[in-house]
């Protein structure tokens, strides 16, 4: 399912995804917070959260600390995010227009609040040297079960390169997953492929991806494609690395020095 940009014009904090409310199943707060220059924001709900800078510069202020965060482009830079636990009081500035994004979820356990900054984001290269490179992809993941065993929740994003695929090959995981894009430039497009189901996306759409459903996606060419992935981990199932399964009749493509057409030939398929 696509939810279409409803916020662009909207100041303030807009839910897309609400876990007593519209779209529960999906077991995440999550929404944009855009700000005029000069406006504040602060929260001290009962829920854990993360606050991703999408682009602009702001404030972060929590437990007496403080932290200057500036962002030009999600596409060029890494994030900067504020990974808090429940309750812990926290406010936002704005220096300038800025977009930021909101993960929240239920998580009673204590842990200290963490700043990302730039620095601090691993990113990987995915899918390069195979597939004559149409599914290369910039994944970085800011934290996740292996990174943040004290989180109920994950956090990342991905750069999709113009005209390439990414989440490919076809796999799907027991938690669901919200996937929040941009595109450069901003009239760009891609689809958002759901099981058999195929979506185009716009910047400031939100997908929202079901348990057990394969979530392949594909930009545009020319067009580059962001997308900040958030899952939820499950009480007895918490989503690592390693918990992308992949189907069955697509395995193949993940083998090593893997020929595909044209150098693979169909003759070949005979032999």
């Amino acid at each position: 399912m696509i939810v279409k940009n409803e916020h662009e014009k909207h100041y303030g904090y807009t839910p897309i995804t609400e876990r007593k409310g519209k779209h529960q199943e999906l077991l995440l707060d999550f929404g944009i917070l855009r700000l005029r220059a000069g406006e504040r924001w602060s929260d001290s709900s009962d829920t854990e959260r993360a606050l991703l800078l999408i682009e602009g510069e702001v404030v972060f202020e929590w437990e007496g600390k403080s932290f200057h965060a500036t962002r030009n482009s999600c596409f060029d830079e890494t994030p900067i995010v504020l990974h808090l636990p429940r309750s812990v009081k926290a406010s936002v500035t704005a220096k300038k227009e800025s977009e930021i994004a909101l993960e929240m979820c239920e998580n009673p356990q204590a842990f200290e609040p963490k700043l990302y900054d730039k620095g601090d984001t691993r990113s990987d290269i995915f899918g390069g040297g195979t597939l004559n490179e149409t599914s290369i992809r910039t994944v970085r993941t800011v934290f996740d079960g292996e990174i943040a065993p004290y989180s109920n929740m994950v956090m990342g994003e991905v750069i999709n390169h113009p005209g390439k695929w990414s989440s490919y090959p076809p796999h799907d995981h027991p938690q669901p997953e919200i996937y929040y894009y941009h595109f450069f430039p901003k009239q760009g497009f891609g689809v958002s492929l759901l099981e058999d189901d195929a979506f185009i996306v716009k910047d400031g759409d939100t997908s929202l991806i079901h348990p057990d459903k394969t979530h392949s996606q594909v930009a545009a060419p020319g067009y580059a494609m962001y997308y900040i992935w958030m899952i939820p981990h499950l009480p007895n199932d918490r989503w690592l690395p390693t918990t992308r399964y992949y189907r069955q009749e697509h395995q193949w493509l993940l083998e090593k020095d893997v020929k595909i057409w044209p150098e693979r030939k169909k003759t070949e398929d005979k032999a």
